[in-house]
């Protein structure tokens, strides 16, 4: 049994320390077989269904889950077959069993990474058990969700854990439901659609059309990645036609276990699923270089992510092969670039001092005989302890760094809002509302506080 902790691990090999990093993007494979588990079950055997409270963060659904009596927090990534574990806090600790170290691929880069495999972990979520897990920690100091998700998030779990339910994504109420799929029953549903999948390499897969630049739509085959926070990632490809509009910019797309990824951004003028059909979609087309892992899935043109999975109620069925869609309330709300080009994260806590007026009513000096008092006005100063948010990372050519700000730079105020009042995924928001508004931002620097003025634009129009 090994203790697994932002400490060192004693393997067989050397000692290694584990920690992460946030990804918007994931995308995993193991070069060994992997060992069989009981898979997850009710515990209660004569029960139909659990529902589990989520939460719903940059586009992806986070949920609890105890892994050998430790509560973690997971991401649901349809993208990945085993659950893979990152980085826990300095006062936890977690005890994985069975260990040995190996050497995984991942996205962003084609050299194989350590990881270390376990086995026969006890993990639970609600009323549902599995006693003998197989999971994997990443040796990965540089691999880090919390920061940039305002939240400690500890691990991403898939394949494993949908495998032998019918699960219900409710985006907008916030809850994930596993039914027995011996029980389930399709309701009728005349606003719903049902489409087929194709589950290779314990990877879901659904066929859709795409029109990049306004020609008749082209049918693609892409991987349903609820683990991935963008709309679309569309791979290059000259004989499907596939690539890229003249109208487009480069970016930091995400980080995979094998470094970061980058790619252009654009818009594509429709994308359908069937009958439902959204327009001027965002589309993100990574580097050829850092997918090469995910193109050698044969017909694979790229990924369906949770910008999109969000605009729908889903019904994730891999025992049936199936997928069922609804609009939601979030189906119609239109696409949005980061239109100041600040990349934010949580950058651990500051001091933060509030002044508030109080009164204090204080009888007079014994002299006084008509009965007055005498009313203080003080200040009264707060002492509190507050998330720090940091600028991680400048687009270039963005109004953020021509207006002079810089990585590091830590946010005090967004237009004379205090931005500790608020949670990180608020003040993104702030800095993404509408084209042509003026921010005014206050930052600290070196200690020192400093202004900066611009204006939101879409980058796609610089």
């Amino acid at each position: 049994m090994v203790s697994y902790k932002t400490i060192w691990f004693n393997t067989k090999f050397e000692k290694l320390k584990i920690c992460h990093k946030y990804l918007f993007v994931f995308f995993f494979s193991v070069g060994l077989l992997s060992y069989a588990n009981d898979g997850f079950r009710f515990i209660d055997k004569h029960k139909k269904k659990e529902s589990v409270r989520i939460k719903v963060i940059s586009n992806l659904v986070v949920l609890p889950i105890q892994v050998n009596g430790v509560v973690l927090n997971f991401i649901l990534d349809s993208g990945v077959s085993k659950p893979i574990l990152f980085y826990l806090g300095d006062s936890d600790s977690l005890d994985i069993n069975d260990t040995e170290t190996i050497l995984i691929n991942g996205l962003g880069s084609s050299e194989p990474v350590e990881a270390i495999r376990s086995r026969n972990n006890q993990m639970r979520i609600g009323g549902m058990i599995n006693p003998s897990q197989e999971l994997f920690a990443v040796l990965n100091q540089d691999i880090n969700f919390s920061p940039t998700m305002g939240m400690p998030i500890h691990g991403i779990i898939g394949y494993d854990l949908l495998k032998d339910f019918v699960v219900e994504i409710n985006y907008t109420s916030k809850r994930l439901t596993f039914y027995s799929p011996s029980t389930y029953s399709y309701k009728d549903c005349r606003r719903c659609e049902d489409f087929p999948i194709e589950l290779s390499r314990k990877k879901p897969y659904l066929n859709t059309e795409v029109s990049i630049l306004g020609e008749a739509p082209k049918q693609v085959k892409l991987l349903v990645d609820s683990g991935a926070s963008d709309a679309l990632w569309l791979f290059h490809d000259r004989e499907a036609g596939i690539a890229p509009p003249k109208q487009k910019f480069r970016d930091f797309l995400g980080k995979g276990l094998g470094g970061s990824v980058f790619g252009d951004r654009s818009v594509v003028k429709t994308f359908s699923i069937g009958d439902f059909q959204l327009e001027s979609v965002k589309a993100a087309f990574p580097d050829s270089s850092a997918v090469a892992l995910a193109k050698n899935i044969k017909d694979r043109r790229g990924s369906l992510g949770g910008e999109i999975l969000k605009r729908f109620h889903v019904v994730l069925d891999y025992p049936n092969s199936r997928i069922r869609l609804k609009k939601n309330t979030h189906y119609k709300k239109p696409f949005h670039y980061n239109m100041s080009g600040i990349e934010l994260q949580h950058n651990g806590m500051q001091m933060v001092t509030e002044r508030t007026n109080s009164s204090r009513i204080v009888p007079s000096t014994i002299e006084s005989n008509d009965g007055s008092i005498e009313i203080r006005l003080y200040d009264v100063y707060n002492y509190m302890l507050k998330p720090a948010f940091e600028i991680a990372d400048l687009r270039p050519g963005s109004p953020a760094e021509e207006a002079g700000l810089r990585k590091g730079d830590i946010l005090v105020s967004v237009n004379s809002k205090l931005v500790y009042r608020y949670k990180l995924q608020e003040v993104i928001a702030m800095l993404s509302e509408k084209e042509h508004k003026k921010i005014r931002l206050c930052v600290q620097r070196n200690g020192i506080e400093l202004v900066f003025d611009f204006k939101l634009k879409d980058p796609l129009r610089q």
